[in-house]
C-alpha cells in the first residue's frame, strides 16, 4: 500500500484518449477550459496553468521583481521548492520558526524578521491546513510586503469560510499526483492582480507575447514577439485532460481525506507512541493532502526512520514530509543555517511521518495501517 495513490477514473481516461486522438496535445483548448473551471472554483480573477506549483512559485516571485540581497520570509518545515525558487528569483530566504500544533509558520514570529531588505512573505500551508491569514495580512500591509501563498498542499481548503485563492494577494497551487487533484504533474498560479498574471503568461513560454494556440487558430497570424527572457513552464493540453474531470471531484476527494483523517485522529488519540495533528482555534477546513503525526521515540520503542522501514517490511508505504529545509547543505552552507536556529521545525523534523491518506483509500485499508502499526508498538 503507498502512502498516496492518484485517484483516476474513466472520464480522465477518456479525456486522454481524446485529446491524443485530437492532434493538438500541448498548450491548447483543454488548458484554456481548465483554468477557466479553476476560475469558477476559486472565484478567482486570474488563474494560470503551468508545468509544476515550482513553476509557478518561480514565475509568482520573479514577478514581484526580486532584486539582489531581498529578503523573502518564509519557514524551515516545507520541501526544497519553496526555498530552490527564492534564490533562483534573486532573493534571499529569512526563516521563521513554526507553530508545533499546526506545523505552519508562526505568524506572531514574523514582524520580528521584518528588516528594511524585506520584499515578501511565503507562507506554506502545510498539509493542506490554513495558516492564520488574516494577522499575516494585516501585518504585510504594514510594511507594504508581497504574500505569495504556498498553497501546493491546499487546494479546496478554506479559512474563515473562503476557499484559498479566492482572496489574499498570489497563491500556487500543485496538480503533483500526491496532491488533492493531479494532472500527473502541473500546477497553477492564483492572483488578482493583473500585472502579476500577465507576466507570469508571458514567461511561462519563453517570454512570447502571445500563445501557440491564439497563433495557429482560425484567423490567427504565425507572427510573434519576444518581449522578455522567459522559460519553457507551460501546461500541456494532455495535463490538463486530467484536470478538466479531476476538479469536479475535488470536494468528494476532500471529504474522504476528511473522513480518514479523522478516523486516524480517533483510533491513535490514546496511544503515546503519536503527538498527533493539533487543532487551529480560527475557523477553516483543512484539505489533508497529508496526514503527519510525530513519532514519540521512547514510547515508541524507535526512532521514526526505523519506523518508516519497518512498514515498508509489512508492505505499507510511508513518506517524510519534510526533513527542516535549513539543515540540507546548500542552505547550510551558503546561508549559515545551523541545527538550533529553529527548534519548532527542528523538532518536527525529526520526528515527522506521513501515513497513508488517499481518496480511494478504504476503510479496511486504514485499519490496515493500524494493525501492521499496534504490532510494530507490540500493542
Amino acid at each position: 500500500m503507498p502512502f498516496s495513490r492518484p485517484s483516476i477514473g474513466p472520464d480522465e481516461i477518456r479525456e486522454v484518449t481524446a485529446c491524443l486522438e485530437s492532434g493538438w496535445i500541448t498548450t491548447g483548448p483543454r488548458v484554456q477550459r481548465f483554468e477557466q473551471a479553476l476560475a469558477e472554483y476559486l472565484g478567482a480573477p486570474h488563474v494560470l496553468a503551468l508545468s509544476s506549483a515550482t513553476a509557478g512559485l518561480h514565475l509568482a516571485l520573479l514577478a514581484l521583481g526580486l532584486g539582489e540581497g531581498d529578503e523573502v520570509i518564509t519557514t524551515p518545515l516545507t520541501f526544497a521548492a519553496t526555498l530552490n525558487t527564492i534564490v533562483l528569483a534573486g532573493g534571499r530566504p529569512v526563516l521563521v520558526d513554526i507553530d508545533p500544533g499546526s506545523l505552519n509558520l508562526d505568524v506572531m514570529k514574523i514582524e520580528a524578521a521584518v528588516t528594511a531588505r524585506t520584499k515578501a512573505i511565503v507562507p506554506v500551508h502545510f498539509a493542506g491546513r490554513p495558516v492564520d491569514l488574516d494577522p499575516l495580512y494585516d501585518l504585510a500591509a504594514r510594511h507594504g510586503l508581497r504574500v505569495v501563498e504556498d498553497a501546493a498542499q491546499a487546494i479546496g481548503a478554506e479559512y474563515r469560510g473562503r476557499r484559498l485563492g479566492a482572496f489574499g494577494d498570489i497563491q500556487v497551487f500543485s496538480f503533483h499526483p500526491n496532491k488533492n487533484i493531479t494532472t500527473g504533474e502541473g500546477g497553477c498560479v492564483v492572483t488578482r492582480d493583473p500585472a502579476v498574471a500577465k507576466i507570469v503568461s508571458t514567461l511561462r513560454f519563453h517570454g512570447i507575447d502571445r500563445e501557440a494556440w491564439t497563433r495557429h487558430a482560425k484567423g490567427g497570424s504565425p507572427h510573434y514577439a519576444v518581449v522578455a527572457p522567459g522559460f519553457k513552464y507551460n501546461m500541456m493540453d494532455i495535463q490538463a485532460a486530467l484536470g478538466i474531470h479531476q476538479l469536479p471531484r475535488l470536494d468528494g476527494f476532500n471529504l474522504r481525506r476528511r473522513v480518514l483523517a479523522e478516523r486516524y485522529q480517533q483510533q491513535l488519540q490514546d496511544w503515546p507512541e503519536w503527538t498527533l495533528p493539533g487543532k487551529s482555534m480560527y475557523p477553516h477546513r483543512h484539505a489533508w493532502n497529508l496526514y503527519t503525526p510525530l513519532i514519540n521515540p521512547v514510547a515508541a520503542g524507535m526512532d521514526r526512520d526505523t519506523f518508516m522501514q519497518r512498514m515498508t517490511d509489512c508492505g505499507i508505504g510511508t513518506g517524510l514530509h519534510y526533513q527542516a529545509i535549513h539543515l540540507h547543505p546548500y542552505y547550510a552552507e551558503h546561508f549559515g543555517f545551523r541545527r538550533g536556529d529553529y527548534p519548532a521545525a527542528e523538532a518536527a523534523s525529526d520526528r515527522i511521518v506521513s501515513l497513508p491518506l488517499f481518496p480511494d483509500m478504504t476503510d479496511a485499508d486504514q485499519d490496515r495501517v493500524i494493525s501492521a502499526m499496534a504490532g510494530l508498538f507490540r500493542r
